[in-house]
């Protein structure tokens, strides 16, 4: 693999943490800036733009590939939702679906939400993650019409109470959609929640589950593998 640092002044520890920066909390390109600068790193707020645009997806598809073959997705239950989003006075849709622990698998924006974008984000969730056990969804007709014919209406499930898991993934998309001042366009909401979700789940740590010192130990090591990404 060839080093993708090779042609920045800056040292890829530097890039990291830039990156982590913007991307985890709901901070501005400014923000990242300022709070750099007071720690003694000053670079400009379009750098911080350029690198997340330059690193972000590749460190996004670092941490899914270590996880995906880590962890075994086969016959899980999958929590389907659709978050909408402005994007120039124009509503799109962002499809995510979140697994039974709570941590969001994919991400899959569209201008529409018909039978055919809900067969497409099926699709390529079963490409990556095979089929599973269940799917819980609302009672939007989009998901009947795809589950008919990819052959797994059996397994759908709709309920008035089920939507609390992918509801509650929402919130922190939600607050960096604040702090970025919305979306100008399609792609680029694609791009960073793709991003977005990746670094979420990889910092998530379940803090309210575990003891104090089992936390820590979690931390460390994801700070551990966060750095060694790209090497």
């Amino acid at each position: 693999m060839r080093n993708p640092f090779r042609y920045f002044n800056s040292s890829p520890e530097v890039i990291r943490l830039v990156v982590m920066m913007y991307i985890r909390y709901p901070l501005s390109l400014r923000q990242v800036e300022d709070i750099l600068f007071a720690r003694g790193i000053d670079i400009c707020h379009e750098t911080v733009r350029f690198w997340w645009n330059r690193f972000g997806l590749m460190f996004a598809k670092e941490i899914r590939k270590h996880r995906i073959q880590t962890r075994s997705y086969s016959h899980w239950r999958w929590h389907l939702d659709e978050v909408f989003v402005r994007i120039n006075g124009e509503t799109h849709y962002l499809w995510r679906a979140v697994d039974h622990e709570g941590e969001v698998l994919e991400v899959f924006a569209t201008k529409r939400r018909d039978r055919k974008a809900a067969l497409k984000f099926l699709k390529r969730m079963m490409k990556r993650y095979g089929r599973p056990g269940s799917i819980m969804t609302d009672r939007l007709r989009s998901y009947g019409a795809a589950m008919k014919v990819i052959g797994n209406v059996a397994n759908q499930e709709c309920g008035r109470w089920l939507k609390n898991r992918p509801e509650n993934s929402h919130q922190p998309f939600r607050r960096r959609e604040r702090a970025m001042q919305r979306f100008r366009a399609a792609r680029t909401l694609q791009k960073f929640a793709a991003t977005h979700v990746s670094i979420h789940n990889h910092f998530n740590l379940d803090r309210h589950l575990n003891r104090r010192d089992i936390f820590k130990q979690n931390r460390a090591a994801a700070l551990a593998d966060w750095r060694q990404l790209a090497a």
